[in-house]
């Protein structure tokens, strides 16, 4: 029997997974809440071994996992609980948009009258009511992704997965999508997996970040932006300087205008070689101050290891 005050989040508690010897989750443990929560990790962090586990795609080495008051180890009852978008969703490109949803809908065993009703339902929530018989390879690539969407939303999950949904969107594409997205997370958990800090800043309410499958931080947008004040500057450099200051520092953003050049740059306390000035983080200086903090290499722009000064 379903535990009423679980029923609306997804618990997770020290889950260990291993591909072989490696391990790509170690002793993760969050809670996910409905709305749309965040997974905000550079490729390989172990977003995407997550997202199988949770859809009970992988099975789990150790630790549990209870989803909407069910254990994940109940395979069939889980599947039917969870739409997912997997980064590479493909369809049978000589289908029709309609044909495709509606064989998705046979799949999964809904009667005729429920698949007519929700694919043109759904077809409406996505924007694709006049591709509805256009063959899926003529799609664009946003186009496609709604209609990953679709299908994923055909059997009415109570959470809804996505991994990297954006990628390869053009901004307004994007913008579209992840409007989409906010909305099917009024009535459901959504959880959106991405290495594009941008989506999370303006989608998600809740955030974990991840980094070689550990949880490095969980909380809101803003207690990730109050972690990062006080750490963030920005200086105006001649060429000759652009160098050594990235060599030294951590660089979030260069704006290159004549011979001058604006960094800002992550520092612990105001750098003196520099004439730099405190300026507020945006989650981008947030994110990149938070994997410094916690040991994570490659960060520089020039490619070296280390830390900050």
């Amino acid at each position: 029997m379903k535990n009423s005050d679980n029923r609306n989040q997804i618990r997770i508690s020290h889950v260990n997974q291993f591909y072989g010897k490696k391990q790509a989750l170690r002793d993760v443990s969050m809670v996910i809440p409905q709305g749309m929560f965040g997974l905000l990790g550079r490729n390989g962090a172990g977003k995407t071994t997550l997202m199988k586990t949770l859809a009970a795609l992988h099975a789990k080495q150790s630790g549990e996992i209870n989803i909407c008051g069910v254990p994940v180890e109940n395979v069939r009852e889980i599947r039917g609980m969870i739409g997912y978008l997997p980064q590479e969703f493909s369809m049978y490109p000589a289908m029709t948009v309609r044909e495709s949803l509606d064989y998705l809908g046979c799949l999964s065993g809904l009667s005729k009258k429920v698949r007519d009703e929700r694919i043109e339902m759904l077809t409406y929530k996505v924007n694709l009511e006049e591709q509805m018989y256009t063959k899926v390879k003529k799609l664009s690539g946003g186009m496609k992704r709604r209609l990953g969407i679709a299908q994923a939303l055909l059997h009415d999950p109570a959470v809804l997965i996505v991994d990297e949904p954006t990628a390869g969107l053009d901004p307004e594409e994007r913008i579209r999508f992840r409007n989409l997205l906010c909305e099917v997370a009024q009535e459901r958990i959504v959880i959106l997996s991405t290495h594009i800090v941008g989506d999370v800043e303006a989608a998600c309410g809740q955030i974990a970040i991840m980094n070689e499958g550990e949880v490095l931080w969980r909380g809101t947008v803003e207690e990730l932006l109050d972690h990062a004040r006080g750490k963030v500057f920005t200086a105006d450099l001649e060429s000759d300087r652009l160098a050594q200051v990235k060599a030294e520092f951590i660089v979030t953003g260069m704006v290159k205008q004549g011979n001058v050049t604006t960094v800002r740059i992550l520092a612990e306390t105001k750098p003196e070689i520099i004439a730099a000035e405190a300026v507020e983080p945006n989650c981008e200086d947030a994110y990149m101050y938070c994997l410094y903090q916690n040991g994570c290499e490659n960060l520089k722009t020039d490619g070296n290891r280390g830390g900050m000064l």
